[in-house]
């Protein structure tokens, strides 16, 4: 008789509920007020669906006065951050964010909506001018696959062709076109004007000068030499944003929440073989007091050679939710459309 081959298990992250709710419950007494965990891994984003599970949170513990968000991203969609800030507005009167790491682009756009800033020594906030992969972008014939282009990149071409063209006055962008498509500068510019607005609407959450978030917005969209330019607290403070030193034992309970999601998000990728695997790796994280909502992928993937690209298949990633009820951990799927 032929032995059947081994079924292979699929790899499951570990979920980390009891343990991320004690150092929630801690953080809380720390910072005299509710404190809602906003996380995405490196692989996971700011995105629209963020708006939603935030708002499903917030159904779970209800309005306030103050409240402390913790923000630990790379970045993402700035129209979700906007959402995300007014929702958050729309709930609590005065809103601290409390920053012990990364907080980049459109994370750094929803750290702008608070009322004031805790960073701790490693925290760092970035420019936030737009860069953006479009479908006409180039491609990186190594690995077959279009690269992001900023505003920035395309102004210092720009700035250094009209710098060194000095016999000539040709216009650059007639050799910029041969490898930039003229539809992704145009986007990109589009884009940057997006990022200023919103930069500036989420500012006049709470601020009342309309010219000085005006000059915040610009600052942080062109005076950095970089997309990823560390922001420090002492930067952030001589920009103009309101900034103090977040308190020690919070900013160490919040590194090891933090360490805590990046476990839940480690890679649990399972090989098949060398052309498919499948991928249930957690990206986005929100938590508070009783709650808990995550992003999970759950799917395969498939390497088709002649294209040089990997495929998904059987897509079952979903949003999932954690509450405690009546003493009771409840693990329910979370609909999001």
């Amino acid at each position: 008789m032929k032995k059947q081959p081994e079924k292979i298990k699929i790899k499951q992250p570990p979920l980390l509920f009891d343990k991320t709710q004690k150092i929630i419950a801690k953080a809380e007494k720390i910072l005299g007020c509710k404190t809602i965990s906003y996380w995405t891994s490196d692989r996971g984003s700011v995105c629209a669906n963020d708006v939603v599970a935030l708002y499903e949170l917030f159904q779970k513990i209800g309005p306030g006065d103050r409240a402390s968000l913790f923000i630990k991203s790379g970045g993402g969609n700035p129209e979700a951050a906007l959402r995300i800030v007014n929702l958050i507005r729309e709930y609590y009167r005065h809103v601290t964010a409390v920053i012990p790491l990364e907080c980049a682009s459109a994370a750094t756009m929803i750290a702008l909506g608070a009322d004031h800033l805790q960073m701790g020594p490693l925290a760092h906030l970035t420019a936030i001018d737009s860069s953006l992969i479009h479908d006409l972008s180039p491609l990186d014939e190594r690995e077959n696959r279009r690269v992001s282009v900023s505003q920035d990149q395309v102004s210092r071409i720009v700035n250094l062709w009209n710098k060194n063209a000095k016999d000539h006055h040709a216009n650059p962008f007639s050799d910029i076109f041969k490898y930039i498509h003229p539809l992704v500068i145009g986007e990109i510019d589009r884009s940057s004007s997006l990022s200023i607005k919103i930069a500036k609407e989420i500012l006049l959450y709470h601020l009342t000068d309309e010219s000085e978030a005006e000059r915040i917005s610009r600052h942080l969209n062109f005076d950095y030499p970089s997309h990823s330019y560390p922001i420090t607290s002492k930067e952030a403070s001589k920009i103009g944003l309101s900034v103090s030193a977040l308190d020690s034992q919070a900013n160490e309970l919040l590194i090891e929440l933090n360490e805590l999601y990046s476990e839940m998000a480690q890679k649990a990728f399972t090989d098949f073989d060398e052309y498919n695997y499948h991928d249930n790796e957690i990206l986005n994280i929100l938590e508070a007091d009783g709650i808990q909502i995550y992003y999970q992928n759950d799917k395969d993937w498939n390497y088709l050679k002649e294209e040089r690209r990997w495929q998904p298949m059987n897509d079952e990633s979903s949003w999932r939710k954690i509450e405690s009820v009546k003493g009771k951990t409840v693990h329910t799927q979370f609909h999001i459309r």
